[in-house]
């Protein structure tokens, strides 16, 4: 009896629901907080805070602005993204391969991940003037420092013992960077990347609203001065909206790059 006690393997729980997502409290999280905006704001009574119902109205009323304006925030999003994408994780890999480029880069690097982003708009300003390349150049800089600073780090914390059994097998400097390096360094630059995202959202509305005045911004400008918080919520409503599904699409890349990691792993 002790001798088969001690053969058969304890029961754990099974993993296969570890990796699902409870979406009870996340919907009962946005009832609360759509709930509570209504409410609050029909109890307040008050032009600076309107309840939601009269937000989606202006909304609906608007709509036509709003989809010319996020039609020229997205392309100016899409196009300063991606330029960040190809040059800070570039950058990255660079100071995270040499420790002379590391060594002569990096005290820039972090001053300008640390610098208020929006500080160098006056200089964009001067350079092109209220052409888009100045809201582009506004979002490049709220997003690339964080993608070169992690991307550095992804690379410097690959397992060293990896590295060492990649070369105890000759592989060649490239392959060892293509089959090693860059697999291990993936979840932690991506997490960089999901990061970047939500700044360049960021940067983009401070761009438009300070600089060429156009897109989104605009309508938060104009929102402004007309004291129209019904049209400004409107706006903001949609940035979030905007913001979440360019962060869920990075998630979905994210997911699919590192899919080969195990579950316990994401």
């Amino acid at each position: 009896m002790a001798t088969t006690a001690a053969a058969t393997p304890a029961r754990v729980a099974s993993p296969r629901f570890s990796g699902r997502l409870d979406i009870w409290p996340t919907v009962a999280a946005f009832v609360f907080l759509i709930g509570g905006w209504e409410l609050l704001g029909r109890a307040l009574q008050q032009e600076f805070f309107p309840p939601l119902s009269k937000v989606l109205t202006k909304l609906v009323e608007v709509q036509a602005e709003i989809f010319a304006a996020l039609a020229i925030s997205l392309q100016n999003l899409v196009i300063a993204f991606a330029f960040s994408l190809v040059f800070g994780i570039g950058l990255g890999l660079l100071m995270g391969a040499f420790r002379k480029v590391d060594a002569a880069l990096d005290v820039y690097v972090n001053a300008l991940l640390t610098a208020p982003s929006l500080v160098f708009a006056p200089v964009f300003f001067a350079i092109w003037g209220l052409e888009r390349w100045s809201v582009i150049a506004v979002i490049v800089m709220y997003c690339v420092w964080i993608m070169v600073v992690n991307t550095v780090t992804a690379v410097r914390t690959v397992s060293i013992e990896l590295l060492e059994m990649g070369e105890s097998f000759g592989a060649p400097r490239l392959k060892i960077w293509t089959r090693i390096v860059l697999p291990s360094a993936t979840p932690l630059i991506m997490a960089g990347v999901r990061l970047a995202m939500g700044r360049a959202v960021k940067g983009m509305l401070n761009g438009e609203m300070f600089i060429a005045i156009v897109g989104l911004g605009k309508l938060v400008q104009d929102g402004s001065r007309a004291f129209d918080a019904s049209l400004v919520l409107a706006v903001l409503v949609v940035i979030i909206v905007i913001a979440f599904i360019c962060v869920w699409l990075v998630q979905l890349i994210d997911n699919r790059l590192t899919r080969w990691l195990p579950k316990t792993s994401r």
